[in-house]
């Protein structure tokens, strides 16, 4: 496995790789890895011949009230495990190789980044895209993965991807639980065993939304309500929002259309922020 720093060495090594008529899978990463990153890397690397994988601790999709320096970072751990997962490169730029000095450049997505995660982080996707279409131009991938459980960022790097013409495949991955249900995210390892117990709340209230439309229920309203009743119980969890939207556009629901309609949960566990969702 190789590991690169330098962005004019991975265009390098990927125009090479491209030449030689190898397909190139693209896993985007902030470190702290998990096993939810590692079955991307391993989907990658069913659809292509080499899968590179993005450690990046990306400044730009941190809001002000958001301390970057508190993201962790595991970068010897991290590359042992890229390595078992299947991974054959791995970009670990510096920031000031993304964004040099006198950087003002950034992408934006003016639709469905604008609900749930764009109204409590309005700056957060500004960065997610501009990244993503960084990484995009340097690797010019042919398939890059995403995984469900960030159900927005998924929505909003297909549309740029559709909107600015980016001759990338997008492939998701499903969400990756531990067996309370919980999905797996870099924040789980801040919780104590009983906000961890509270947590759980929000995989319930998704499962229950599931089982009801699988029983028939199709107003949101009702699913909203009975998701809300069940995290309002638990003391530690703050609802930051609890919404049906269309899976695509992230544009709110009055009726679930199933296989089109998620559910997206944001709260607060005491200060842990979780996201996590359900296809409905």
């Amino acid at each position: 496995m190789q590991t690169i720093q330098s962005v004019f060495e991975m265009q390098t090594l990927a125009e090479e790789l491209r030449s030689k008529g190898q397909m190139i899978g693209l896993v985007t990463t902030m470190g702290a890895l998990h096993a939810g990153h590692l079955s991307l890397i391993r989907l990658a690397a069913e659809r292509a011949d080499r899968v590179v994988v993005s450690l990046f601790v990306n400044p730009a999709q941190f809001g002000p009230s958001e301390d970057v320096a508190k993201y962790p970072r595991e970068l010897e751990a991290d590359l042992a495990k890229c390595a078992a997962a299947g991974a054959d490169i791995v970009f670990t730029p510096s920031v000031e190789e993304i964004y040099p000095k006198g950087y003002s450049s950034y992408v934006t997505e003016d639709s469905v980044s604008k609900p749930l995660e764009g109204v409590s982080r309005p700056s957060h996707f500004r960065g997610v895209t501009t990244i993503a279409a960084k990484l995009f131009n340097i690797i010019r991938p042919d398939v890059a993965v995403y995984g469900q459980k960030d159900a927005q960022q998924v929505a909003v790097i297909t549309k740029m991807v559709a909107d600015l013409h980016f001759t990338v495949d997008i492939l998701i991955g499903e969400t990756i639980r531990d067996t309370d249900g919980l999905a797996l995210g870099a924040r789980n390892r801040d919780l104590t065993t009983t906000q961890r117990q509270e947590a759980t709340s929000i995989f319930q209230a998704l499962q229950k939304a599931k089982s009801m439309v699988a029983a028939g229920e199709r107003r949101s309203d009702r699913l909203v309500a009975e998701a809300t009743h069940i995290l309002s119980q638990h003391r530690r969890v703050r609802i930051i929002y609890a919404s049906i939207v269309d899976r695509s556009t992230m544009e709110p629901m009055r009726e679930v259309v199933p296989g089109k309609a998620v559910m997206a949960i944001a709260a607060w566990i005491d200060e842990v922020r979780l996201i996590d969702n359900q296809i409905l």
